[in-house]
């Protein structure tokens, strides 16, 4: 992705997050998770699958927390990461 498509990512998805956790990420853990979701997508094999596949949201959510954890980027909230992971789906699949 180009750096004016991950400004345009990041702010969609800051919009969509619960008001209440507005200011839980910096940009630069925006940017982080915004690169993990896809490297997860990628590693799972998801993006190659020429069926439909159900993705769990939480499921992405805990392996980019746990990578986070193994990257030293911290220790974010499982449930938090949720909001960020589900916003990230609804901006891919609104630009597609």
């Amino acid at each position: 992705m180009d750096e004016e498509e991950n400004r345009r990512e990041k702010a969609f998805i800051r919009e969509r997050l619960p008001i209440e956790m507005k200011n839980s990420f910096s940009d630069d853990d925006l940017y982080y998770l915004m690169d993990a979701i896809v490297d997860y997508y990628y590693e799972s094999g998801i993006l190659e699958s020429e069926t439909d596949v159900d993705i769990d949201l939480q499921q992405v959510a805990d392996a980019i927390v746990e990578q986070a954890k193994r990257d030293k980027k911290g220790n974010f909230n499982p449930e938090e990461v949720y909001y960020v992971v589900e916003a990230d789906m609804d901006f891919q699949e609104q630009n597609l």
